[in-house]
């Protein structure tokens, strides 16, 4: 029985992850701030420590006698530009696990990426790990992206130098255990009807719990200093929300949305950004991502190296909404 330390449990991967590592009979310690939520972890018998990513000495504590530290923390934005939150959550963070991890000695370390740091495609087909980072050249880089970056360059440069670590970069994870929620706010919203209409681009869609079990195979078979996209299905915005529908028993959105008309509404996010300094629901980049198809991946290096294997994405939206129920954010 292994160790596993995971900075982040309390979101959707780190929750299901250690879901997983316990049912594989592993023992779980987690990293938390003392403001973190974690009653709908309550059921697992996660062993919890109090530990910021703004502190090195105390992640290196809590990093002791672990087998594996499996870095799942970060800050999610919608941001256009670069905060300092960003940087010193995804950025100085992630080098502050590093240096813990060093300090520690932890044999193996697992950093939980993005396809956001991977590409885009050039030529219709998905991308693989071999994509160059070509966000920018797109018009479809923001602060989120640039600092997942930075972090997997972090991650890359240690590997090189004899750190023993793996990246691993899931793609839009659907399940059980978003409290937030995270990317379940699609489901929530397309359950209760608050979502006006589709939109024409493409995104790659996951069970979060096939992801989950792509990381520990990543930690037990994957190759120091590689990484490997941990996907699902390739769908039109359309298709998933009609998915969405068809499983809680609800209308699905009913038109398209007109890009000239989101575009409109992405404006007047960048301008409400710019005058309030906070966080719009919708600005340009968010509606770029809304209508590109360029945004799709594939997982063949990881069912090749990991046995990776993903199942139907009815399965995570369903019990995704079972949850989300059970905890009173569905009616």
């Amino acid at each position: 029985m292994a160790l596993a330390v995971i900075t982040g449990a309390s979101g959707l991967v780190g929750g299901n992850l250690a879901a997983a590592l316990l049912d594989a009979g592993h023992r779980v310690r987690a990293t938390r701030r003392a403001s973190t939520r974690v009653d709908h972890l309550a059921d697992l018998a996660i062993e919890w420590a109090d530990a910021d990513l703004g502190e090195p000495e105390r992640l290196a504590g809590a990093f002791e006698g672990a087998d594996v530290v499996f870095h799942c923390a970060a800050q999610v934005a919608t941001r256009r530009g670069v905060t300092p939150a960003l940087t010193a959550a995804n950025v100085t963070g992630t080098a502050h696990v590093l240096a813990a991890v060093r300090a520690a000695r932890v044999p193996r370390l697992v950093h939980t990426s993005t396809v956001g740091a991977v590409g885009l495609s050039t030529d219709g087909k998905p991308c693989t790990e071999e994509a160059d980072w070509n966000f920018a050249e797109a018009g479809l880089v923001d602060g989120y992206a640039i600092t997942k970056r930075q972090s997997e360059e972090l991650v890359h440069a240690a590997a090189g130098e004899g750190l023993d670590a793996v990246i691993v970069n899931p793609t839009y994870m659907f399940g059980p255990l978003d409290n937030r929620p995270s990317s379940g706010r699609l489901i929530v919203d397309v359950v209760r009807r608050r979502v006006p209409g589709w939109t024409l681009g493409l995104n790659n869609f996951v069970d979060v719990r096939d992801v989950a079990r792509g990381m520990i195979a990543a930690w037990q078979r994957g190759q120091r200093g590689e990484r490997y996209i941990l996907g699902g299905h390739n769908m039109t915005y359309r298709d998933i929300m009609e998915t969405i529908a068809r499983v809680a028993g609800v209308r699905p959105p009913r038109f398209g949305v007109p890009r000239a008309l989101a575009r409109v509404m992405g404006a007047a996010g960048d301008l409400s950004e710019r005058l309030r300094r906070s966080e719009p629901l919708i600005n340009s980049i968010t509606v770029s991502y809304a209508f590109t198809t360029r945004f799709q991946f594939a997982s063949d290096k990881a069912a090749r190296a990991l046995d990776y294997r993903f199942g139907p994405i009815e399965d995570a939206i369903r019990d995704a909404i079972t949850w989300f129920r059970g905890r009173g954010m569905l009616s």
